[in-house]
């Protein structure tokens, strides 16, 4: 990776000997290894980690964490969107600690993906790996790409939501947007 940005900045045409480039292969490669691409060493599995049962789970009760600040990287572009998660689960047998829930997020997000997979994949995760009856992810980002490539979009905010289970159902996920709005 280190050579790939030293060829990447000479094809800029710049001198990877200039004092304020000459360490920049080594610093990219720690940020994109280290930081921006770490999600591959993950699964959901390790990161959710200890599961606490609960007693007998109803389908309206919901565990809900909004506000979650994550960042990821655009496949298309290799630049950065970051914004703000918004997760809700309707337990089976099962919870998890909240701060689980952060993690799970940026299990994916750390790894080159669409917002829009990015709230398909971690609520597939949260039905998967905890049995539950319902998820959702919905993702509010600021899209780097969109806002200061193209058309310069600078105020532009993304959503992208996904649903399953009986979070599908339209009372669910009207009281779940009620939720989010008095956020």
């Amino acid at each position: 990776m280190q050579k790939a940005v030293k060829d990447f900045l000479v094809a800029a045409g710049l001198d990877p000997a200039d004092p304020n480039l000459a360490q920049t292969p080594e610093r990219v490669t720690e940020a994109w290894a280290d930081e921006f691409l770490d999600g591959y060493r993950r699964t959901p599995a390790s990161v959710l980690g200890e599961r606490f049962p609960v007693s007998a789970a109803s389908d309206r009760e919901v565990v809900v964490v909004t506000d979650l600040w994550f960042r990821s990287m655009c496949p298309h572009h290799l630049l950065p969107y970051s914004g703000r998660a918004h997760l809700a689960y309707v337990p089976g047998t099962s919870v998890i600690g909240f701060g689980r829930l952060s993690a799970l997020v940026d299990c994916f997000a750390h790894r080159l993906v669409l917002q829009e997979e990015l709230a398909r994949q971690v609520t597939t995760a949260l039905m998967r790996e905890l049995g539950s009856q319902g998820a959702a992810c919905v993702l509010e980002a600021e899209q780097t790409c969109l806002r200061l490539r193209g058309g310069e979009q600078c105020d532009a905010v993304t959503h992208a939501e996904a649903y399953d289970g009986v979070l599908k159902e339209p009372g669910l996920r009207a009281e779940l947007w009620a939720r989010l709005g008095k956020r």
